[in-house]
Parts: C-alpha cells; structure tokens; sequence
C-alpha cells in the first residue's frame, strides 16, 4: 500500500497493531488465569488500549499540523518575495510528492520570472538603443528642415511643404519619445518619487502647456477643482499622464472645441477627469483604445501614434491608479481616473 511508504504513517499503524496486540494478549491471559477480577482487568486493559491509540493519534497529527504550517509559512514567504523559499520534502508519501510537486512549480514560475525580466530588459536596451540611434538623424533633419524653411519665403507650395514635414518630424520624435517612456516603465527601471503635490498647481502647467496649442486650434481648454486638493505622486510622471490624454483630446476634437480637466477629492479617493465635447468613440473602439499602436478603422484621424493612452494609463496604473472611459459618438469623450490618496486614510 501507497499509504504504508510514509514512516510517520508507518509508525502510527504499528504503534496502534501493538496496542490492540497488547490488549488481546493481556485479556487472553487474564481469561486463562481466571482471575478473581478478570472483567475488570479486561476493561482496564481496554482502557488502556484506548488511551495509547488516542496518544498515537494525538503524536501523528499534531506532527501533521507543524508540517502543513511550515509549509505554508514557506509558500507565503514566497508569495511575499522570497524566490529562495522551499518546502522541506525529505520523506515519502502523498503528502511530500504533493511538497515536491509545489517545489517544482516555484522553480518552473522562477524561471519563467526570470525569462520575462531577461525579455524585457533586452526589449528595453533594444528599444533605447534604437531611439538613441535615432536621435541624431532626427536632430539633423530638423535642422535641414529649418534651413529650407528659411529659404522658401517666396514659394508658399514648398513653405507647406516644409511645414507638413515638421509636423511629421516632430510625430517621429514623439514616438521615440513615448517608446523610451513605455519600455523604460515595462523593464521596471524607473523608480517613482512620490510626494504629496497640489493638483490645481500640475493641472495648471498642464494648462500653460496647451495653451498654444489651444490658441492655434482655436479650442478651449478649461479647468475646474478645489485649490487645496492634494495627491501623494511623482509630479513629473503623472503630469506626462495627464497631458497624453488632454493631447489625445486635442487630436480628436474640431476647432471650437472645449476640453475641461475637473478634480476634486471625497473620502479617500482624489478623482480626475478630462473630457470634451469632440467627435467621441466608436463603440467598437472603446475595449481596444489603450492597446499599443491600436488605430481605429472608423476614424480618419492620423494624428495618433497609438502609444499616448498605454503611456498613460501604465502611469496611472504604477501610482495605484484606475482608468475609465466614457465616449458617445458626436458627443465627447470622458476619461475619469481615481486614485487612492493614502493621506486621506
């Protein structure tokens, strides 16, 4: 039998057989003697019998007990860390194959771990080294397009010309830009600083920012929330976050349009929330926009890389953060994100 290959078992079941052994061989001869007070005896060996098994059983499981809290100590050691932990499997039986078992699979999740920091960390030092590379050809043809800028006063045909291929420089910029953010967040090598900021004053550069933009596109760009709002972040990450998506609302809205960034705090929640009144977003759409690359096949707009709304909600998602979205066509769009203020608890 399987069962009898545990010497712990081993040891109950022939502490319990000489018990009963003891116990038949004591009444036998209680019996054959024909004592006065032979019954008595007989119960007081049961007795007995009775209170060696109980003391075996007793030994057997509270053994059990230590084996399965230790065990379980060193699955929350690993849980909370500790890729060395491991369970002690120094014997037979169901119970230590199943230890074996839970081993093994510590060390295949360790390796897994291990092959997903080594892939990312390749994908980082190949991503930067790619937009490193890139860099210097993008400043030079900056500087060729500026030149040529300079020279095309008279010919209004290359003057567009020109301008279009800024705009198209500085999309390839921003990409490579995003790309070095993303991976830089994927490959866990950034750390955040976070402080307790005022939000009125992020929301506030971030409106200082747009407002060129807002100027030549002829937009509106409105903020509203208490002054005294306060939340514990990395002011440089969560401001790039913010101004993705307000960037996103400037892309997917038509001169004329109002974007509005409101916040406020209740309870132990600070929330938020950017929305417009632009063209909004196909249902379709919605499951799918903060995918990499993602591009809408219902809308004609190019503006988008397809990288601004992953960026920003990896940044949301590393303060604590969460991300909602709400679009209807021909109305808008709201992104409303909450955050967990721990000086608020």
């Amino acid at each position: 039998m399987k069962i009898l290959v545990n010497r712990k078992i081993k040891r109950l079941f022939l502490c319990v057989l000489l018990a009963m052994e003891a116990f038949i061989a004591a009444s036998v001869l209680f019996i054959y003697l024909k004592l006065e007070n032979s019954p008595l005896y007989v119960v007081l060996a049961a007795v007995l019998m009775v209170l060696i098994v109980f003391a075996a059983l007793y030994w057997y499981f509270r053994d059990q007990s230590k084996t399965m809290n230790e065990a379980i100590a060193q699955i929350r050691e690993y849980i909370t860390g500790n890729r060395n932990a491991r369970i002690e499997c120094d014997d037979e039986g169901d119970l230590y194959r199943l230890f074996h078992e839970v081993n093994t699979l510590v060390t295949i999740l360790n390796a897994h771990a291990e092959n997903e920091r080594r892939a990312k960390t390749f994908m980082k030092e190949t991503i930067s080294d790619i937009s490193h590379q890139l860099k210097t050809p993008l400043a030079a043809l900056n500087i060729y397009n500026g030149l040529i800028q300079q020279e095309v006063n008279d010919s209004p045909e290359l003057k567009e010309f020109t301008s279009l291929s800024e705009q198209e420089l500085d999309r390839i910029e921003n990409l490579v830009q995003n790309l070095l953010k993303i991976t830089k967040l994927d490959a866990g090598t950034i750390t955040l600083e976070k402080k307790p900021q005022n939000v009125a004053d992020m929301m506030g550069y971030i409106e200082r920012h747009f407002a060129f933009q807002a100027q030549q596109q002829e937009k509106s760009l409105i903020l509203s929330g208490n002054e005294d709002v306060t939340l514990v972040c990395d002011q440089t990450w969560l401001i790039e976050s913010i101004s993705n998506i307000v960037k996103n609302a400037f892309d997917h809205t038509k001169p004329g349009a109002t974007i509005r960034i409101t916040w406020r705090a209740f309870g132990s929640i600070v929330q938020i929330v950017v929305s417009d009144n632009g063209s909004g977003i196909h249902p379709e759409d919605l499951p799918h926009i903060f995918k990499r690359f993602y591009r809408s096949w219902f809308s004609k707009d190019t503006q988008g890389i397809g990288l601004g709304l992953p960026l920003a909600k990896a940044i949301i998602e590393d303060h604590n953060g969460t991300i909602e979205v709400d679009s209807t066509l021909g109305l808008g769009t709201t992104f409303t994100i909450n955050f967990l203020n721990p000086t608020k608890l």
